[in-house]
């Protein structure tokens, strides 16, 4: 058919044992190179990294894995999940993401998450980042003073997946374009019953850091932090506040952009993050 074409991305899943529970956990991946692990934002999934996966410029020298969170997208609950209410919290989140990179067998691969993924990349800084190559966070902080109530949201009478895309729409760039917009929020809309309020619990409660990333040591394992101009929820302040607490970390504030830079306006989001890929690409023994 003139016209078709087939996008370079390959989904499969992987079954593993995370805390003691059996999981299958759905990914997508583009391109070879050096790992780079892509953990999606509160109650979305690992589409929102697609646009990654089909730039040639990063699919030449990275490979784009990206996983959906159990719980989330096609990554399944585990079984029994009926019996009990869905909370994220930070060892779950942490067990979850080095089970699949040694699932995966990724020798010491880059991770970048962005919302709830880059919190999660202050952990890893802070406990693991022997493990990683490099560290990235998008629209991350040690702590967010929560805006939003999210106690009403898992009820029959409440469609969660609308009011989840509600709160976070206006955390989009009015710059960014309208198709990329409503693509970011059409991930919010199909979120499953309480995951997004399970989400929270890790993002308000159980991942605060405050306190705690003086440990970071960005000689052994470097952590950029990028943050959009227009984010009200994990704001540039918050961004620059962080980044205080830790020696070496590098900051952009990336105009023209939100909390969503990778799905909300992957165009402009590209020219923030090549340039550093390609510093990672050539970092002392990544081989590339």
């Amino acid at each position: 058919m003139a016209g078709a074409m087939i996008e370079p991305i390959t989904g499969r899943y992987l079954h593993l044992s995370i805390a003691g529970r059996k999981q299958r956990l759905y990914f997508e991946e583009a391109g070879s190179g050096i790992p780079l692990v892509c953990l999606h934002t509160a109650g979305a999934d690992g589409r929102q990294w697609r646009h990654l996966m089909t730039d040639e410029a990063i699919t030449r020298y990275f490979r784009v894995i990206a996983f959906d969170l159990p719980w989330h997208g096609k990554s399944n609950p585990p079984e029994g999940y009926e019996h009990e209410t869905y909370q994220l919290t930070t060892a779950d989140y942490v067990a979850t993401i080095r089970a699949f990179c040694a699932g995966l067998a990724l020798d010491r691969p880059v991770a970048m998450g962005c919302s709830i993924g880059g919190r999660i990349v202050l952990e890893l800084a802070i406990a693991h980042a022997a493990e990683f190559r490099a560290l990235i966070g998008l629209e991350a902080a040690d702590f967010q003073t929560p805006w939003y109530d999210t106690s009403w949201l898992n009820r029959a009478d409440v469609h969660g997946g609308a009011v989840c895309a509600a709160l976070v729409s206006g955390l989009i760039a009015p710059t960014s374009p309208p198709a990329s917009r409503h693509e970011t929020l059409w991930h919010y809309l199909q979120s499953g019953p309480g995951v997004f309020q399970g989400d929270l619990y890790f993002y308000r409660v159980d991942g605060d850091l405050r306190g705690r990333l003086s440990g970071i040591d960005t000689k052994k394992c470097p952590l950029f932090l990028f943050t959009g101009e227009y984010d009200f929820s994990c704001t540039p302040e918050d961004t620059a506040r962080t980044a205080a607490q830790i020696p070496g970390v590098e900051v952009t504030i990336m105009s023209d952009l939100g909390h969503f830079p990778m799905s909300e306006n992957p165009a402009w989001f590209r020219r923030y993050i090549l340039p550093v890929l390609e510093r990672i690409r050539t970092l002392p023994g990544s081989g590339r």
